[in-house]
């Protein structure tokens, strides 16, 4: 009764004043599948009626690349930092102001430092969530003693893979199984070369290339498939539902990270404040405390380390968030001209040749 009085009082002030109030869903979010998850903005869920913002969906960086540059709007898009220097050369972004940003300064300082989340002085992506993408397997099927990136080319697991469908992810995981890592980002013609062919070395033991995390964790689940390239968040699932499943982290045998974040598409026009409402919401250590506990993710925010189980933070391997951002491979943004022949060469390697 108490929150149906207060509704009634702001609408009959606005009808009076002449405003209107804005709805939740007025705020449209170009994201991946699941981040819909009230749970990430319950204040701003608390600010707008109980109002989620509305949300369009995209599978891959590439294809909400293509989608956005073909004239798709909306107000907030869910990129990584990898994938940052691309959209504000296309004129897709616009920088954020952190006067508005009432959690900034609790965000982990080696996020912050991870290249293109600010560009020429300008803040362009928020970050929200980071991880890794790593080799899972099945326990009950491999030692964890024997793992590594060279058994996906095995030919005993004939059928029995999945790698993510995206050119970068697979290009970062060709780079770690060659021994260039370091290099991933600016390959050389002959390390392209080399990543290229372990790709396609691995391509006949491809069950799928799969692009929705639920499809990976449903066939490790089964069976179909004893070991993959995904994030960690499928290997949380797995366990969580009883499934013999673990992540490789050696950092020495090939592990990446990654940070994903949020950012302000120029073909915004939604009202500013409800966008940084929103911004918030999803900063706030109450957020960080509900994707660590229920989805497995490292939050933004340091204060959500504290708040969250700190049973899962040390299960996790979250203690230490340092430790992601230094001896694995890091998702920064691919020299263009390099980017341009992973996607062409993936698409190759895909259909067989």
């Amino acid at each position: 009764m108490r929150l149906q009085g207060i509704a009634a009082f702001a609408c009959a002030t606005a009808i009076s004043t002449g405003t209107a109030i804005a709805g939740g869903a007025d705020l449209t979010v170009f994201d991946w599948s699941g981040y819909e998850d009230p749970g990430f903005f319950a204040s701003y869920m608390e600010k707008y009626g109980n109002e989620a913002p509305s949300y369009s969906y995209f599978g891959s960086q590439e294809e909400a690349f293509t989608k956005l540059s073909s004239g798709f709007t909306a107000d907030l898009a869910h990129p990584c930092s990898d994938a940052v220097r691309k959209w504000v050369a296309a004129d897709l972004i616009q920088p954020l102001d952190e006067s508005k940003l009432t959690n900034w300064a609790d965000v982990l300082p080696e996020i912050k430092e991870v290249d293109a989340i600010v560009l020429d002085g300008k803040l362009y992506m928020l970050p929200f969530e980071w991880g890794n993408t790593g080799l899972i397997y099945r326990t009950d099927k491999i030692s964890g003693d024997d793992i590594s990136l060279q058994m996906l080319a095995d030919p005993a697991y004939a059928g029995k893979i999945a790698v993510p469908d995206a050119a970068s992810s697979a290009y970062a995981l060709a780079a770690l199984a060659t021994g260039n890592a370091d290099d991933y980002t600016n390959l050389s013609d002959e390390q392209f070369k080399e990543a290229s062919d372990f790709l396609r070395s691995i391509h006949p033991n491809m069950r799928f290339y799969w692009s929705d995390a639920g499809q990976f964790d449903q066939a490790m689940t089964s069976g179909e498939i004893e070991l993959g390239w995904a994030w960690n968040q499928s290997e949380l699932n797995l366990i969580w539902n009883e499934v013999p499943a673990a992540m490789m982290r050696d950092v020495d045998k090939g592990i990446a990270t990654w940070a994903c974040g949020y950012v302000h598409l120029k073909s915004s026009t939604t009202p500013v404040d409800q966008v940084y409402d929103l911004l918030n919401a999803l900063t706030d250590p109450a957020s960080g405390q509900y994707i660590i506990d229920n989805w497995g993710y490292p939050h933004s925010n340091a204060k959500a380390f504290e708040v969250a189980d700190q049973a899962n933070i040390e299960a996790y391997g979250f203690a230490d968030p340092k430790s992601f951002f230094e001896g694995s491979l890091f998702f920064d943004a691919v020299n263009p001209e390099l980017e341009a022949k992973m996607l062409a060469e993936f698409e190759r390697i895909k259909a067989g040749f």
